[in-house]
């Protein structure tokens, strides 16, 4: 039995979808039907009910699934215990949210690059709904996003939310603290609507019984953090982002007599009986996250973050 076959199926069944596990395996869709088709000859069964429109697997098909399964455990399990030890080259499709690639993921990822040699990479920064999609459809092996995926065979674990900041500009904003009042009568920036960041900060002044003089839906932070070098307004950003942006940008993290919730993030990723690499990264991340939490902080509270004085 050819395993790449028994691979073949294994996603069509996961995902749902000829199409889609063809584009997980970097397949042409009439080679990926080809291959489940001389499964189901060599079976001797039908594996795949053709005769709705909507995917279905046959009772065969479901029983099958849980042996394709096993198998493909097994040949990892044999491929690790008989391997030479050689790094294998491994290609991964990794998707993040802004604020995630502000803050921790380029040091991670320079960081993995060490731990696993043979990875390629294939980076992609998107929204939490795109990224949560391409998660489902199997387009991408691992996402960081605001929101967990939800669908058979994702897996989600939360990692450590980020703490959140108004952030203004030193010469503009001197005071070390302002009221939520004061806030609601300048120009606000966040994420796009509908966005976790967005939504809470319109609800932060809800609670308070305010209504917001603007506020500008903005989906990067590089746009933000150079709105506001300009005098545009006051951001609401990732603290962590914004300590890593001070080298470049004249920023000054305001202090507020509210409190800001946190902006949880989520790593989705899809189990694969194939390969323990995906796990392997996704423990890398927790690890490297959960270490940078805990690692010392210099108060930034109300303070400029960079030593330049003056609005170009």
């Amino acid at each position: 039995m050819n395993l790449r076959f028994v691979e073949a199926f294994y996603w069509v069944a996961s995902l749902k979808s000829i199409s889609r596990a063809a584009e997980k395996l970097f397949l042409t869709q009439s080679a990926m039907s080809s291959r489940i088709a001389t499964l189901e000859e060599e079976l001797g069964v039908l594996l795949l009910d053709r005769s709705d429109k909507r995917f279905k697997l046959t009772g065969a098909g479901v029983r099958f699934l849980v042996h394709a399964n096993k198998l493909l455990e097994l040949q990892r399990e044999v491929k690790a215990e008989m391997g030479s030890g050689v790094p294998v080259a491994v290609s991964m499709r990794i998707g993040a949210i802004e604020s995630v690639l502000h803050s921790w993921l380029i040091p991670w990822l320079e960081q993995l690059r060490t731990e696993q040699p043979g990875l390629e990479l294939e980076l992609t920064v998107e929204t939490t709904p795109i990224l949560t999609e391409q998660i489902q459809r199997g387009t991408l092996d691992l996402a960081f996003a605001a929101l967990p995926a939800s669908a058979d065979g994702v897996r989600n674990h939360a990692l450590a939310p980020m703490d959140m900041a108004f952030v203004g500009h030193p010469v503009l904003h001197k005071k070390a603290k302002y009221r939520l009042a004061e806030l609601a009568e300048m120009e606000l920036l966040t994420f796009q609507k509908g966005s976790q960041p967005n939504v809470t900060l319109l609800d932060l002044f809800r609670q308070h019984h305010l209504q917001p003089k603007k506020v500008h839906a903005i989906s990067s932070i590089s746009a933000m953090v150079q709105l506001v070098q300009g005098g545009f307004g006051v951001a609401l950003l990732p603290r962590v982002a914004v300590a890593r942006l001070t080298g470049f940008y004249s920023l000054k993290v305001l202090g507020c007599d509210a409190k800001l919730q946190s902006l949880p993030i989520h790593a989705s990723y899809r189990a694969d009986p194939t390969t323990n690499t995906v796990e392997t990264v996704v423990k890398s991340a927790i690890a490297f996250v959960e270490g940078a939490s805990h690692a010392p902080k210099k108060s930034i509270k109300g303070k400029p973050l960079s030593s330049k004085k003056s609005m170009t």
